[in-house]
């Protein structure tokens, strides 16, 4: 019998042991729960939106733009500069923020480059001032231990690359046929079009966007018999269109004058 009480108490403690672990990592797994919701809160609109409407089988055709129209507008060492921070952001994880240090440019500029002797802080520093002033990249945070959190612009945002492109689009695209018949907002070709007429910018805020970022807004709402017609459709970001939701278009364009 002192046998059989023994075992018992040895299967006791061991389901008391067991209990504990499962409490702890119902407390674990809530706290991860609770980061990630805040990582959701903190992640910026734009960023969503940019990573919702990425496709990777679209990366050929993000290169060939920016080989044809930023690249030939920026010095050796601002390619490679680039060329670092496209290939670990966008290209990456189809992300358009990169934290990166100088030292870690200076490295990956050296490494392209065979006189390694021309590559300093100083020329670093100042090819990432020169991207910035092209629109190529902007600062989008605080400067850490870990360095520059920095936003990768794509030559649809960049605003020298922009004309041309626009100069390139008016040449290629064609006169729009059968407006109404067609569908603009479901079928991706279509939805470039409409942002195409509408050079990429939000209808209400009137800030740049991409192909990535921009979303498309009924002006006459689907629930009450609007159409997914090019003349029914416009570009806007996705904070507007957010904002305006199912109200009628010109009560939400009187709000927002009324608030700015």
């Amino acid at each position: 019998m002192p046998a059989v009480h023994g075992g018992k108490e040895f299967y006791n403690r061991l389901l008391l042991k067991i209990l504990r672990r499962k409490v702890i990592m119902k407390e674990k797994i809530a706290k991860i729960h609770e980061l990630l919701n805040e990582i959701e809160k903190e992640e910026p609109l734009e960023d969503i939106q940019f990573v919702k409407n990425f496709d990777a089988l679209e990366i050929p055709s993000i290169i060939c733009s920016v080989v044809d129209y930023l690249f030939p507008i920026l010095s050796p060492i601002e390619t490679t500069i680039y060329i670092y921070l496209f290939r670990h952001s966008i290209l990456a994880n189809g992300q358009q923020h990169l934290r990166v240090s100088v030292t870690t440019l200076i490295n990956a500029a050296s490494s392209h480059h065979k006189e390694k002797s021309n590559i300093s802080s100083k020329s670093v520093q100042k090819a990432l001032k020169g991207l910035e002033e092209i629109g190529a990249l902007t600062i989008d945070g605080e400067v850490t231990h870990d360095g520059t959190l920095y936003k990768v612009k794509l030559p649809d945002e960049i605003p020298t690359c922009q004309e041309r492109i626009k100069a390139i689009n008016i040449k290629i695209t064609g006169p729009i046929q059968e407006k109404r018949e067609l569908d603009f907002y479901n079928v991706t070709e279509n939805r470039l079009k409409v942002f195409e007429r509408d050079a990429y910018k939000c209808h209400y805020c009137k800030k740049q966007l991409t192909r990535f970022s921009a979303t498309l807004d009924h002006i006459q709402p689907v629930s009450k018999g609007g159409l997914n017609s090019f003349d029914n459709l416009t570009t806007s970001c996705l904070h507007c269109n957010s904002e305006r939701g199912n109200r009628p278009l010109m009560d939400f364009i009187i709000d927002k004058s009324t608030k700015s």
